[in-house]
């Protein structure tokens, strides 16, 4: 069915600081072996250069966002996010993608999979991979989707459109609890770390206590197999105890690094996801680390400078930037309550057409 001739019908866009194909659900395979083994030939995997696909040769351009009609009561429509591993033949649906969130309401309105409303439109959006709702905001003037705007975020060139993506379910979604161990703190081969999901599950922990500054290049950090070492061993460990199971061959939980801010925000971060450095951090891995700020045991608040009140505006810096989290939250302790968090993001559609996988 899907043969060389065909051809499936794709639109690539850049969602945040990543990248990838989006695909309506019925124009791909049912059965999922067989629709893995189309999207690993798409992106040209197993390769480090995915030379004979259109992946990046990086996991930040080797993903897959695939929508449809929900039937999810609250919710407009699906967003199943999968990881295309560049290296190996694997495709993961363990984890979400609020970078590429970013661009699956555009997408939804230009299938006519819903109707767009005047000057903005708000999607809810069902998360497959977590059983969450997310809402979002996209700018509509007119009725149609617009890309052009005075949005800026770091790592990206240029000014687009506003996407406003709210997490009110995020919570627990993949572990089944904010704090899954009901700890703030900890102890993994000896270090200090903060098992957390709100959104993305992270393991936060002191970059000074694990061996570096906490501000080192990402090409650095990918050149550092010791720290890569230890930072492996850690999340074998954490798996289990974040009722994720066995990581082994998994892209959760997230290993995150902080540090004193260096540039006037909340703290400073080096993330792994999970063997290489981020170039910046995920946008449901940034929610995560915001909360771990406002635990007052975690790592993360040793090196916090939070604002003050219930409503927070958190700048997580990455190594291209920072991230900021729009949070309102209530109580503390283990008993603190996220309210809301909320991401400004912008999304660009780069082209439509018609990919050819190498099978048929």
């Amino acid at each position: 069915m899907y043969s060389l001739v065909d051809g499936v019908p794709c639109t690539w866009m850049r969602g945040g600081t990543s990248k990838a194909a989006y695909f309506l659900k019925d124009d791909l395979p049912g059965d999922i072996a067989t629709r893995d083994r189309l999207l690993l030939s798409i992106m040209g995997s197993p390769d480090p250069r995915q030379i004979d696909g259109i992946g990046g040769a990086d996991p930040l351009s080797s993903k897959v966002a695939i929508v449809s009609v929900s039937d999810k009561p609250g919710a407009q429509i699906d967003y199943l996010f999968l990881q295309v591993y560049v290296d190996q033949a694997i495709v993961t649906d363990a984890q979400n993608c609020g970078n590429i969130l970013s661009g699956v309401g555009q997408f939804a309105l230009e299938c006519k999979l819903l109707e767009a409303n005047n000057a903005q439109t708000e999607i809810s959006v069902y998360m497959v991979n977590s059983d969450q709702i997310a809402q979002v905001t996209l700018q509509t003037p007119g009725g149609r989707v617009t890309y052009q705007g005075d949005a800026r975020i770091d790592g990206v060139p240029g000014t687009s459109a506003a996407v406003l993506q709210n997490f009110p379910e995020a919570a627990g979604a993949s572990c089944g609890a904010l704090l899954p161990t009901g700890n703030q703190c900890d102890i993994i081969d000896g270090y200090r770390v903060t098992l957390i999901d709100n959104g993305m599950p992270v393991v936060v922990v002191s970059a000074e206590e694990i061996g570096i500054d906490g501000y080192e290049t990402r090409e650095e950090l990918d050149n550092n197999l010791a720290i890569k070492q230890k930072l492996e061993s850690i999340r074998l460990q954490a798996g289990p105890l974040m009722n994720l199971g066995d990581v082994t061959e998994k892209t959760v939980p997230k290993m995150t690094m902080v540090a004193k801010p260096a540039n006037g925000g909340v703290v400073c971060t080096r993330t792994f996801i999970p063997h290489r450095c981020h170039a910046s951090i995920g946008v449901l891995g940034a929610v995560s680390v915001a909360t771990a700020c406002m635990l007052p045991e975690s790592p993360a608040a040793e090196y916090a400078e939070l604002p003050e009140g219930e409503d927070k505006t958190l700048a997580i810096e990455h190594p291209i930037g920072e991230t900021s989290v729009v949070m309102n939250v209530s109580g503390s302790g283990t008993q603190i309550k996220v309210n809301k968090a909320a991401i400004l993001r912008t999304a660009r559609k780069l082209f439509s057409g018609t990919v050819y996988p190498s099978i048929s």
